[in-house]
């Protein structure tokens, strides 16, 4: 079985929003914990691009943007909740800047208790699809 998208980095991502939890303390305001956490990973020597945007097209015309809370080493897509718990919205919504972005996974780090939460999201694959090879 192949392991985990991005398994290292994913658990390098959650270990420094534990760090900004343990610090900051459960409760505060989601952009507070997103702040420290882009500070806490570049001080981890990490590629942190908060608040990109990525154009959304419709019937290819350009509806407007999406723009993720952090994008981590081009790779993992950051989004700080506090939250009472995580909900179908919140993984669908996950889905959606997979789809747009083209890049897997996402994570959902909930800053609410005292112990972070946090939840992987990836796309469906259909069957027999693979996903063609952007870096060649």
């Amino acid at each position: 079985m192949a392991g985990l998208i991005h398994e290292e980095l994913s658990g390098k991502i959650i270990g420094a929003a534990m760090d900004v939890l343990n610090k900051m303390k459960p409760g505060l305001d989601e952009k507070l914990y997103e702040r420290a956490l882009l500070i806490e990973l570049r001080r981890r020597d990490r590629v942190v691009e908060p608040q990109k945007e990525f154009p959304v097209f419709y019937e290819s015309e350009l509806i407007g943007n999406l723009i993720p809370n952090l994008i981590v080493d081009e790779k993992v897509i950051v989004d700080a909740k506090v939250v009472t718990g995580f909900n179908e919205a919140h993984i669908a919504q996950m889905v959606g800047y997979l789809t747009i972005t083209d890049l897997e996974p996402a994570l959902l780090l909930n800053f609410k208790s005292a112990r972070l939460e946090w939840k992987r999201v990836v796309r469906q694959q259909k069957p027999g699809f693979k996903a063609p090879n952007l870096h060649a």
